[in-house]
C-alpha cells in the first residue's frame, strides 16, 4: 500500500469512542493510535483504570461491544436504556462526555434511543447525559476533524500539563528527557 492509499484507508476507517476522547485530549495521540502505534497496554495509569473498572460495579455485565465499534462499560435497562462509562478522574471530563455522546449518537443512528451516565467511583460522583440536536451537529464537525487529522501528517507536539502522565510521553518528548 502506498502512502496515498494508506491515507485513504485511514480516512475511511471507523471512528471509535477512544478516537473521540483523544480528539479532545491530544490530536497527536489520536493520530498515533489511529495509525496502530500504541503505548498504552502496560502504562501505569491505564492499568489503574482497568483495575478500577474490574473491581467496581461487580454485579454488572461489563464490556459490551456493539457492532464491533463501541465498547460500553455496562448498560442498565429500565424505562430507558442507560449506557455507563467508568472513569478514574474528572480531569478529562469533556473528552469523557463526548465519548458518551458518540455512543449515544451511534446507537440513535441504529434506531436505539438511550441516555448516558459517566461514573466516577473514586469521587463517588456521576454525570447524566442526554444527546441533543446541537450536540449531534457538533459531533458531525468532530467526526470531520478526526478524519482530517488522521489522514494528514503527524500533528506537532504541544506540551500540556498532563503530558507527563501520558503513555506516549517518551515517544513525543524523548529528546527533552
Amino acid at each position: 500500500m502506498n502512502k496515498r492509499e494508506d491515507k485513504l484507508y485511514i480516512a475511511k476507517s471507523k471512528i471509535t469512542g477512544l478516537l473521540i476522547s483523544y480528539y479532545f485530549i491530544c490530536k497527536r495521540k489520536m493520530w498515533l493510535f489511529s495509525h496502530k502505534i500504541s503505548f498504552e497496554l502496560e502504562h501505569q495509569n491505564v492499568q489503574i483504570g482497568k483495575q478500577l473498572h474490574k473491581n467496581r460495579y461487580k454485579r454488572q455485565k461489563k464490556d459490551i461491544t456493539i457492532f464491533d465499534t463501541i465498547n460500553i462499560d455496562f448498560i442498565k435497562k429500565g424505562e430507558q436504556i442507560v449506557l455507563h462509562e467508568i472513569k478514574k478522574s474528572k480531569k478529562m471530563e469533556k473528552a469523557h462526555k463526548y465519548q458518551m455522546y458518540f455512543y449515544l449518537d451511534f446507537l440513535l443512528k441504529h434506531g436505539v434511543e438511550a441516555k448516558g451516565e459517566i461514573n466516577y467511583p473514586i469521587l463517588n460522583q456521576r454525570i447524566s447525559l442526554k444527546l441533543t440536536d446541537e450536540i449531534r451537529l457538533e459531533l458531525e464537525e468532530i467526526y470531520q476533524g478526526i478524519r482530517e487529522t488522521v489522514s494528514g501528517d503527524l500533528p506537532r507536539k504541544r506540551k500540556k500539563s498532563y503530558c507527563k502522565k501520558c503513555a506516549y510521553y517518551e515517544f513525543c518528548f524523548c529528546d527533552e528527557i
